[in-house]
């Protein structure tokens, strides 16, 4: 389930209070966040800027979203891809794309991670 709104305005917050999923942050060991679907909770660790914790929240809403029991490579992508199509929308990136080739500077812009961008970039070629 996607969002109502997208882009620089998703709130990953805002978007597991619509889904009643519950969000703590927490220290971390081994992860920077985790979707636990037995409590219906998504840990995100503490250490984090604010940025960082907002594209793993978005991440792990994926998990959630696609009701993944596991983080199985294929369920890493399917998470990367909707937390991609939330987090840029497509007028957003085609007003960059108006201005600017740079890759680098358009993933800075949007304030995602190369990962994300390539992983929106290659979900809509599909």
């Amino acid at each position: 389930m996607r969002s109502s709104s997208r882009g620089r305005a998703y709130d990953p917050w805002a978007h597991a209070d619509e889904l009643g999923i519950d969000v703590f942050v927490r220290p971390l060991r081994t992860a920077h966040g985790l979707w636990l679907p037995e409590h219906n909770a998504i840990l995100v660790h503490s250490r984090l800027r604010a940025n960082s914790q907002r594209l793993i929240l978005a991440h792990e809403l994926g998990h959630a979203a696609l009701a993944h029991p596991d983080d199985r490579p294929k369920h890493e992508v399917q998470a990367d891809r909707f937390a991609a199509n939330n987090l840029i929308h497509p007028a957003e990136l085609e007003e960059l794309y108006g201005w600017c080739s740079d890759e680098r500077q358009i993933i800075q812009e949007l304030g995602v991670t190369t990962r994300l961008f390539r992983a929106y970039v290659l979900g809509s070629a599909a």
